[in-house]
Parts: structure tokens; sequence; C-alpha cells
């Protein structure tokens, strides 16, 4: 029997997967859970006799964690692909999928033809520092949404204090969860160096060090900064139908949508204080491009930086930065 390629769509709640052998072509839909998984192994089980399965999946963020790592317990070949790869192959083959089934396809005929390197499971380190740095997201969402009720006008004397005993708990655990993500990227040495090297860089701080660090594995494992850049979604992105072009660029919505998030204040800072993004700023402004595009650049530019520092084990240099990118 040919090789067996697994294609997965991962979304929130479903995955949807192609399963090739040769030309033949077998879909299911399963949820995205532990009892998804199960039952997506099951139905592996029935379909290949018990052969060993090369999956393929996008990698868009803590969606696909679950699937990739079940699937490679189970002893699976798995391959996490940067999704602007998959859409240039889609580009290069005139594929237009519009569902998840046809996007599922694509990937498993990419997967096929490319075989992309396989995936093995993050150490402890890089799980414990993503899975904290993600809750110390959601435990600032839950503080901003409480403040904001706070300060909308509400009568209660019981709701008001219910609403700020509700604060310091939040701020409290805030505080707590980031003295234990500083003592744990003080306990890894590696992650200790890589953080001094990003915060060497204008406009990154501890926190949006470690947020990097806690979103890509190793930025060193990409072939240059421009391919991390697409992973993230920092990359302008035309609509267009025909030869017209109906719409400003914009920056694409693919890729790791908490990186693009934690991006955007140290971009701010670094339009101010980073002499490279403050030089890019002002070729913008001369050619007429809008606020937005600017922070969208400068947010690119510092993906870029980052990318340099740490492939190339040095500080961050203004002098010798654009060398260091390249």
């Amino acid at each position: 029997m040919s090789q067996l390629t697994l294609g997965i769509d991962v979304s929130k709640d479903t995955l949807d997967v192609i399963l090739l052998a040769g030309e033949k072509t077998q879909y299911r839909q399963v949820a995205n859970s532990a009892a998804g998984f199960e039952q997506l192994g099951r139905w592996l089980q029935l379909k290949t006799n018990g052969l060993q399965v090369h999956a393929c999946l996008e990698a868009t963020g803590q969606y696909g964690d679950g699937i990739a790592l079940f699937l490679y317990e189970q002893g699976h070949q798995v391959s996490v692909v940067n999704p602007a790869r998959i859409k240039a192959y889609g580009a290069s083959t005139l594929r237009r999928f519009k569902n998840d089934k046809g996007d599922a396809e694509l990937i498993a005929i990419y997967c096929q033809r490319e075989r992309p390197d396989l995936w093995t499971p993050p150490s402890e380190s890089f799980t414990e520092l993503q899975a904290m740095m993600r809750h110390l997201d959601d435990l600032k969402k839950m503080y901003q949404q409480e403040n904001n009720r706070l300060k909308s006008g509400v009568k209660s004397a019981r709701v008001l204090a219910s609403l700020r005993q509700h604060l310091e708990f939040l701020a409290a655990q805030i505080k707590q969860l980031g003295d234990d993500i500083d003592q744990h990227s003080d306990q890894d040495p590696e992650l200790n160096r890589q953080k001094g090297l990003l915060h060497s860089i204008p406009g990154i701080g501890d926190l949006t060090a470690l947020k990097l660090l806690s979103e890509v594995r190793d930025l060193r494992a990409f072939e240059s900064a421009k391919q991390l850049a697409a992973y993230v979604g920092l990359v302008p992105e035309e609509r267009v139908s025909g030869s017209s072009v109906r719409g400003k660029p914009r920056l694409s919505r693919k890729g790791n949508a908490h990186l693009r998030k934690a991006l955007y204040m140290p971009a701010l800072s670094a339009l101010r204080h980073n002499p490279l993004i403050i030089a890019l700023k002002e070729r913008m402004l001369k050619t007429g491009h809008s606020k937005m595009a600017i922070v969208g650049a400068a947010m690119r530019k510092l993906l870029h930086l980052a990318y340099g520092v740490i492939k190339t084990g040095k500080p961050f240099d203004p002098n010798h930065a654009q060398t260091a990118m390249a």
C-alpha cells in the first residue's frame, strides 16, 4: 500500500480530515476534543488496518496542539506546517477550496507530495511557559472586563463591592502568575538567554520576549524572517479581483493571533524609541501610508529584528541589524 496521508483542517470546535491512499480520498469530521480524538483514532484503525499515517496540519495556534500530540502518541508521523506554505502551494496548483473539507484535502495533498519535516512534542519547559503566558492573557482580559463594569455607572453598593473584591483577587492572581513566569524563565538557562537577546531590542520588554518565546517554539527553525512573519500573519495581503485591486493592502488574518496582539503595544513603543523603526515610520509617512499601515510595518520589523538576534545569538545593534535579518 502507498503511504497513507492525513490532512487535518483545524478549527476551535471541529477537525475536518481527509485520508489519502494514493488517489483515493476518505473524509471525516470529528469534534476537536479528547472524545473526538478517540473517535478519529478508531476510524483510522478501521480505514488503515492499523498502519501508520503521515498526518499534516497547519500551525495556527493552540487548537491543533491536542490532535498533534494524540496522533504522535498513537505512533503516527505528524507535520505541523506554516500556513503560508499551504497557501502558496494551493496558489501554485490553482486550487481554490472554499470550505473546511477542501482545505483538509489541500493539506493532505501538500503533505503527500512535499513530505514536510516531522514534528515532535515540545519540551515541558516550553509547554509550561505557553500555558502560563496564555493564562496571564486571560486574567488580564477578565480584569479589564470587570474594571469596565465598575466604571459603567453601576449604582448597587453590593454589586460595586463584589466587583472591587473580584478586581483585588484578579490583581493578586496576575501578580503571582507574573512572579511564577519570571521564576520559570530564570531557571531555564536557554530560555533566559533568548529572553535577554530579545529584550535588547528597543520596544521589546521581558513580557513580550517571553510571549514570543512561548508562541514560537524555535525561531531558528524558520528559514528566514519573512517566513516567520508569514507564520505570525504579519504580511501585507492585497484584495484583488481580476486585474484590479478592490481595497488597500492589509495584514493577513492567518497565522498566530496571540503574537499579533502581543506585538501591537511594543510596536507603538518602538515607533518612539527604536531608531530603525523610527526611520521606517519616517519613510512611510513621506509616501503617504496610513497610521495603521505604519503600525503593521513596525510589528513586522520588530519580528524581523527578533529573528535576527536569536538567529545570530548577538544582542541588537542598529548598525548591524539589517545584515542580521538577511
